[in-house]
């Protein structure tokens, strides 16, 4: 389905939704409660209940909406159509920007100067205002009053059930923490009990929740008790359930929420026991550090992956009928687009759990996407694989905005060559080279583009993405492809984004996906000329 075709309600939502989102992302980076000054009554309330407000905010928008398509959709047929005869009105979008200028102000003197001469309880005032009258100028800027009266109007007490369920999921969290230490406990025992068969002499000091071995020990501090990331797999699993709904059978199909949060948290378990007995091993810098920081990660992404595949193949579970359940052709053309992006991060997790102090793996992903472009070769038969001058000249742009945008934001990260890869031999440090610059000119253009502007983007066009013609434009698929791969870029997603946009409007000039593999790698060699010329390893 097409932008335009969409309703117009659902339009000015997404737009809302969009606006509201990336602000508030923005200020998620720039704004940290630890630097606001220790006075006033309403600094200590924004520094104990800011972000929590924030999530609950979040949460309640979220559920409202969610549950509003679900249940109430039949009920807002009247608000789809009035809202059909409206417009979006410019004034109120320049009131938000005004609004948000002085929220920006204000989060500046609150934030970074500690207040200066300013009494810190009325800048948090203005600065709250301010916050307030953005969201509701952008919300008037999109829809008249009278249709948000309409909207809640139509989905009864809709509002006060979503706000109960926003506020206990942050109790929840609250609460969560006040689990840690018995949650850390029992992750302690099940660590105990894993490694004490495997290694002699096993040091356990369960005062302290300290665990190990003579040559690795580890304090299993709260945080590391796997509750945080039980959290975040019920939230997922509750969002799976509530958007298939039609295809579950409840109520077998919630026993998958407390199966998933079991097996997470043993495998929390597993990971803190492996961690310890590679270092016991001898490799105490791999146990450390990338495997410390990418294995949970690993453990998360499987069980969420299994949780979904269980969910809708495994019949009890289910009921999408057996016919159904096993699409191939279409099975196909998504692998084709998705498995090299996926070898690619799946390859990524396992070199960045196995590195120490620097990732010598990263090579690795270059042979996990040639295998995986030549089993699916057969899918990309019908695409013309002809690249016009415009493709390299817009790369080339691109990497001039990128630059330009480290330049005004500024980078913390250290510029010089890694210490590992400087103390090689000079072979080695070669070899490295070579391979991280075939795998960025390569590998990650060709997975990128395929994942994020060949199925991501018409994905979000269309549920049978293959049939969408690659220069059809949307603004909804431009800005939600172009948003999700810029936050893959980390720091620099201010620049992914905009590189995002640049790769899919090439694509759409001439429908060459091409064309965006070669924007995109030409970025990407003019990065690796500017490492090596101008030793900017930072930008690796």
């Amino acid at each position: 389905m097409r932008w335009r075709s969409l309703p117009t309600l659902i339009q000015r939502i997404s737009i809302l939704a969009l606006i509201l989102g990336a602000e508030a992302l923005t200020a998620s980076l720039f704004l940290d409660g630890a630097t606001l000054p220790h006075d006033g009554i309403l600094v200590g309330l924004l520094h104990d209940w800011g972000a929590w407000t924030v999530r609950w905010l979040i949460g309640f928008a979220a559920l409202f909406t969610t549950f509003a398509w679900l249940k109430y959709r039949k009920a807002l047929a009247d608000v789809f159509r009035a809202a059909e005869g409206t417009r979006l009105r410019p004034a109120f979008f320049f009131a938000h920007a005004s609004a948000m200028l002085v929220f920006a102000a204000a989060s500046e003197i609150l934030y970074r100067r500690g207040g200066m001469s300013f009494p810190a309880d009325a800048v948090v005032t203005v600065w709250a205002i301010a916050g307030v009258s953005a969201v509701v100028c952008v919300s008037l800027a999109v829809l008249p009053r009278g249709l948000w009266a309409m909207l809640v109007g139509r989905t009864g007490s809709l509002w006060m059930y979503t706000s109960a369920a926003a506020l206990l999921a942050c109790s929840a969290g609250l609460l969560s923490q006040r689990l840690w230490r018995v949650a850390a406990q029992s992750t302690f025992a099940l660590v105990r009990l894993a490694i004490a068969p495997l290694v002699s002499g096993a040091v356990v000091q369960p005062a302290a929740l300290r665990v190990g071995t003579p040559r690795l020990t580890v304090v299993i501090a709260p945080q590391c008790s796997g509750l945080e990331g039980a959290v975040l797999l019920l939230a997922f699993g509750l969002l799976w359930l509530i958007l298939f709904h039609e295809e579950c059978r409840f109520p077998r199909a919630l026993l998958l929420l407390p199966a998933g949060v079991m097996i997470l948290f043993l495998l929390n378990a597993g990971r803190i026991a492996a961690l310890i007995l590679i270092g016991h091993s001898g490799a105490r810098e791999i146990a450390l550090g990338g495997f410390h920081s990418q294995a949970g990660w690993m453990a998360f992404n499987s069980v969420a992956l299994g949780f979904c595949v269980v969910a809708r193949r495994v019949q009890w579970f289910s009921n999408r009928p057996v016919e159904q359940a096993h699409p191939r052709e279409i099975d196909h053309f998504t692998a084709a687009y998705l498995v090299p992006f996926l070898a690619m991060l799946a390859v990524g997790m396992i070199s960045r759990a196995f590195a120490g102090g620097f990732e010598w793996l990263y090579g690795l992903r270059l042979f996990a996407v040639l295998p995986a472009l030549w089993l699916f070769r057969r899918n990309y038969a019908g695409i013309s694989w002809r690249v016009s001058w415009f493709a390299p000249l817009t790369g080339v742009l691109v990497f001039g905005i990128w630059m330009g945008l480290d330049a005004l934001l500024g980078s913390h990260a250290s510029r010089a060559i890694p210490a590992a890869l400087a103390a090689v031999p000079p072979i080695s440090r070669t070899l490295w080279i070579a391979l991280r610059a075939a795998t960025a000119v390569l590998a990650v253009p060709i997975a990128e583009e395929l994942a994020f502007r060949g199925f991501l983007y018409r994905r979000l066009i269309a549920e049978r993405f293959e049939t969408v013609p690659f220069q059809t434009f949307s603004w909804l698929a431009l800005v939600g492809s172009s948003l999700i791969f810029g936050l893959l870029h980390g720091r620099r997603w201010i620049a992914g984004t905009a590189a995002g946009v640049i790769y899919l409007m090439v694509l759409c000039r001439r429908g060459r996906l091409p064309d965006a593999i070669a924007a995109h790698a030409t970025t990407n060699a003019l990065l690796a000329v500017w490492v090596l010329e101008f030793q900017r390893w930072d930008l690796w």
